[in-house]
């Protein structure tokens, strides 16, 4: 196995940075995330090196497969470089007009640029896209730049760098030091002091330490460290390997999803690399420092995403939390001092040791520095993968950078954190992002997930949602946890059922404070987030669906009433063919009438009505 030098590095990014680096050199970057390849990026990437060997074009363009570029909505996504010019939703039949257009002629494809939901203008830079244009990528800096599987590429853009920097010439103390410089906080979502957790751990007696990456994203909504792994792993592995030299240990696990099989291919071909280049494995850098990474795939059990009970889980236990202290820094995997950081969190660490502590924590809010990855999801325009500095308001993030919310509908609220979170109405998006504001709003920052509802949201139904959630994946150990969602829940499915009664709001309210006190573990303590949060805000549609048996976002079925309106049918009969009940009758030239007694409220005739007549 070689050992890389600081040479090496350089060398390496010299042969490598024509490609990443030079604006004379020209790629094609075609976006090659989860997201891209369902769209159909594979065959739209296969059909672009057919079209550009026809033309002769080989020795003129590089085609790169990318990570995933962010924008997840707009793809397959096709960005020339460095001309900056950016195509959306490119497909097969648009690839000969652009290879014939842009890369022979020099003239740009305007239907395939990215039109602006509310201007209506195509725009053909993708810095000058307004959700690019307000982003400050960090973690997220290689994203739709490099190819993932190439490590030389990684190195082209400072990789490994860091990681030199601290085997080779920064104690332990110094290195935990600068973490606690940065202010950087654990982005797992408690936000705990990441340089305390490493010096704790540091410190504690033991010749046998982990490091553990925890890549089992669970949230509804969330895609961040998929993303950033499909992209990016180097910048995890190198994480993974100053954290390690931090607290002396000599083994790492990366715990991922099994639903991941993109990001896990990627992870592990970045670990072979790693390991070919002698960057894993014994004496790194020839620093006498040795450390290796492997990856435990997960079950897909959300209570794993917390740390004791996902160290079960690598022990080839049940995923269960257990009481805390002793907490993992002391007594961890196998019993050793270990520390647990996410994906986002470790990605950070290579660029805070290579530009200094001071150098991050210039970013951010007085007690919430640098930035922070969301996925953006929901009812908005532009839907992806966003990266901000800490104190951005919601509103910049859903509004300039998610382009607002489509079909002229009105914003309702924002559900942050994750279905542990809390739902945020329209008074409060001003609010700045961080974790003490956030909180006193009634939400948390979480891990990131940035789920955005609009009018016809009904906010008891999305309570009971991500209830169900929750109660699903609660593991059982703890009575409050597994008995008090169930209980709730109940509660919510008589309230959206219209079997509601007044004293099932204080009820509501008497068990999420027990459960939030009395739980074992995060998921249960932060299970009731959504409950308050949407009686806080929302009551009045906890009243009406109780007092008047009604949901004002018409949502719940069980208190609707389907009607259709004689003068406003068009008497096409499309809903008595599409009924599945057969509850609606039809004659040509005839309204169309629907039967009480056999509607099922499937909803299908009021969705496939096309002149409203369903109401």
């Amino acid at each position: 196995m070689a050992k890389t030098t600081l040479e090496d590095l350089k060398r390496i990014k010299e042969n490598t940075s024509a490609r990443v680096e030079s604006k004379n050199a020209k790629s094609l970057l075609i976006c090659g995330g989860t997201g891209c390849h369902a769209t159909g990026s594979i065959p739209v990437k296969e059909m672009l090196i057919e079209e550009i060997a026809n033309r002769g074009l080989n020795d003129q363009y590089n085609i790169i497969e990318t990570g995933c570029n962010g924008f997840c909505a707009m793809g397959p996504i096709l960005v020339v470089h460095p001309d900056g010019v950016f195509y959306e939703k490119v497909s097969k039949k648009n690839i000969e007009e652009i290879v014939e257009k842009h890369l022979v002629n020099g003239e740009i494809v305007e239907k395939c640029l990215y039109k602006d939901p509310v201007s209506k203008k195509r725009i053909p830079l993708q810095d000058d896209i307004p959700f690019f244009a307000h982003q400050m990528p960090r973690v997220l800096r290689n994203k739709g730049l490099i190819n993932p599987e190439s490590i030389d590429e990684y190195i082209a853009r400072d990789g490994y760098q860091g990681a030199h920097k601290a085997l080779t010439g920064m104690p332990p103390e110094e290195i935990i030091e600068q973490v606690k410089i940065s202010g950087m906080r654990g982005r797992g979502g408690a936000g705990f002091p990441t340089g305390v957790k490493w010096d704790f751990a540091g410190k504690s007696e033991g010749s046998v330490k982990y490091v553990l990456c925890n890549a089992d994203e669970g949230d509804p909504g969330a895609f961040m460290d998929r993303s950033i792994l499909e992209a990016d792993p180097h910048a995890v592995i190198e994480g993974m390997i100053i954290a390690a030299k931090a607290i002396n240990a000599s083994q790492g696990y990366i715990y991922a999803r099994t639903e991941y099989p993109l990001a896990i291919r990627r992870l592990q071909t970045a670990i072979d690399h790693a390991r070919e280049y002698g960057l894993l494995g014994d004496d790194i850098f020839g620093s006498g420092f040795s450390f290796d990474i492997d990856i435990y795939q997960g079950a897909g059990a959300f209570v794993c995403g917390e740390e004791t009970a996902l160290m079960r889980s690598i022990e080839g236990k049940r995923g269960m939390p257990r009481p805390r202290p002793p907490f993992p820094a002391q007594k961890g995997l196998w019993e050793k001092p270990t520390i647990l950081n996410n994906v986002e969190t470790l990605a950070n660490i290579p660029q805070i040791i290579l530009n200094g502590g001071e150098w991050y924590a210039a970013v951010g809010t007085e007690t919430s520095k640098g930035t922070k990855v969301f996925a953006v999801s929901g009812d908005v325009n532009n839907i992806g993968l966003v990266e901000v500095p800490m104190g951005t308001s919601l509103r910049t993030i859903i509004f300039d950078i998610g382009g607002g919310i489509p079909g002229k509908r009105k914003f309702k609220a924002v559900q942050l954190g994750g279905p542990s979170g809390g739902c945020i109405p329209e008074q409060h998006l001003d609010t700045p992002v961080d974790y003490e504001e956030i909180a006193k709003v009634g939400a948390i920052m979480g891990s990131g997930g940035v789920i955005v509802m609009d009018e016809d949201t009904c906010m008891v139904d999305m309570a009971r949602f991500f209830m169900d959630f929750i109660q699903e994946e609660s593991c059982g150990k703890c009575t409050p946890c597994r008995e008090g969602t169930r209980r709730l829940l109940q509660i919510l499915d008589k309230i959206c059922d219209g079997r509601g009664k007044p004293e099932d709001l204080d009820a509501l309210e008497e068990l999420s404070a027990v459960i939030k006190d009395a739980a074992l573990c995060g998921l249960g303590q932060t299970a009731p987030n959504p409950v308050l949060s949407t009686i806080r805000y929302f009551k009045d549609e906890y009243l009406a669906h109780i007092n008047e048996k009604r949901c004002p976002a018409k949502r719940c079925v069980a208190l609707l009433k389907f009607e259709i309106d004689p003068e406003l049918c068009q008497q096409c009969g499309l809903c008595s063919k599409r009924c599945p009940a057969g509850a609606i009758s039809w004659e040509k030239k005839k309204p169309a009438v629907i039967d009480k007694e056999k509607c099922t409220k499937c909803m299908t005739c009021f969705s496939v009505c096309r002149y409203d007549a369903i109401f």
